[in-house]
């Protein structure tokens, strides 16, 4: 706690434009609208300013986590007062390189992103246009729906590397892509840019598809309350959403969150909800599922638990929290921006 005061007063002197947000609430700064207050979030206006933040709270031994949209976090209701987070929201370059390739910094939404290669006439990113989160999330978690995959598009991504401060090119196909996890779980790192490498077609056939996927969306998710999009990874040889709903699990209630009534794969806040309700809600669901099927739902949420914190002894944040007992149990996991994921269920 000492060092992050210090690394916060640091901060302030060193980079006397940087906006601090202080004690903030940190359901305002994700999806769900649960979640008490971090003890700071820093948004940086470029990328240098975000390494000389890293350089600073690793003089202090602190890891500060990055944070996206906030569309894959579920923060505690006590909030986290050992937490420093840097916001991406500024970094916001987008442009086509000659070769024709997309480069994005990782705080360019997923649906501005292929939006842009839309009116430029490359396809491959239709799958993204709905889904809420940033492209530095996307690839921390190898976001998809709808038969794509972020692998599929991502040609390199640059990245800050925390143990010696550097910054690093990674092929995409070094990546280590997977469903619903990359390399960048696993180490210590902030996804900064990436390019993006996809293919001609013409500008309304790209539209039109777009459409089409977003129709689906409106038509069976629940997008018009808060949630992080599918609350569980699907289990192999299952779906999610069809085995808590045959558990007789959609609808179900707990405070003011909800399994959808109209998406069973989605936890809602029907308002007021707190990161408790959810977190409880998702357990009793994980219990029932298990009971009647046999099956282990492990959630696609980060779900930060209230003595959560990160140093520079102990870097790695949960990709996800396992269940026991009731309790929060972290996981093994990595670092990055705020995920943003949607899963065809």
């Amino acid at each position: 706690m000492e060092e992050l005061e210090l690394a916060i007063k640091e901060l302030k002197e060193l980079l006397p434009g940087l906006k601090i947000l202080e004690n903030e609430p940190m359901s305002a700064h994700c999806s769900f609208k649960t979640g008490g207050p971090a003890r700071a979030v820093a948004v940086p206006s470029d990328v240098f300013s975000l390494t000389r933040i890293c350089s600073v709270m690793k003089k202090h031994k602190i890891f500060p986590m990055a944070l996206g949209n906030g569309t894959n976090f579920l923060f505690p209701d006590e909030g986290l007062p050992d937490m420093l987070f840097i916001s991406t929201e500024k970094l916001q370059k987008i442009f086509l390189n000659e070769d024709g390739t997309i480069y994005a910094e990782s705080g360019v939404s997923l649906s501005r992103l292929s939006g842009f290669a839309q009116q430029n006439g490359l396809k491959g990113l239709e799958f993204a246009s709905g889904i809420p989160g940033t492209v530095g999330g996307g690839i921390w978690m190898n976001a998809g729906a709808y038969g794509g995959e972020m692998k599929d598009a991502v040609q390199s991504v640059v990245y800050y590397f925390y143990p010696d401060q550097g910054l690093y090119e990674q092929l995409g196909k070094d990546c280590q892509f997977g469903y619903r996890t990359s390399f960048f779980q696993n180490n210590p790192a902030i996804i900064l840019s990436a390019v993006f490498a996809l293919d001609k077609d013409e500008p309304e056939a790209i539209a039109s598809r777009m459409r089409e996927i977003n129709e689906k969306r409106r038509e069976k998710q629940p997008l018009d309350l808060p949630s992080a999009g599918s609350a569980f990874k699907r289990p192999e040889g299952h779906y999610a959403a069809a085995l808590i709903e045959e558990c007789g699990l959609k609808g179900y209630r707990n405070g003011n969150a909800q399994v959808s009534d109209k998406h069973a794969g989605f936890v809602v806040n029907l308002g007021g909800a707190t990161s408790k309700d959810v977190y409880d809600l998702m357990m009793h669901v994980r219990n029932e599922v298990y009971a009647q099927k046999q099956v282990e739902l492990h959630p696609e949420i980060i779900i930060l638990p209230p003595d959560y914190k990160l140093t520079d002894t102990s870097p790695a944040a949960p990709k996800n929290v396992a269940f026991t007992n009731g309790d929060y149990e972290k996981t093994a996991g990595g670092t990055g921006t705020s995920a943003a994921k949607e899963e065809n269920q």
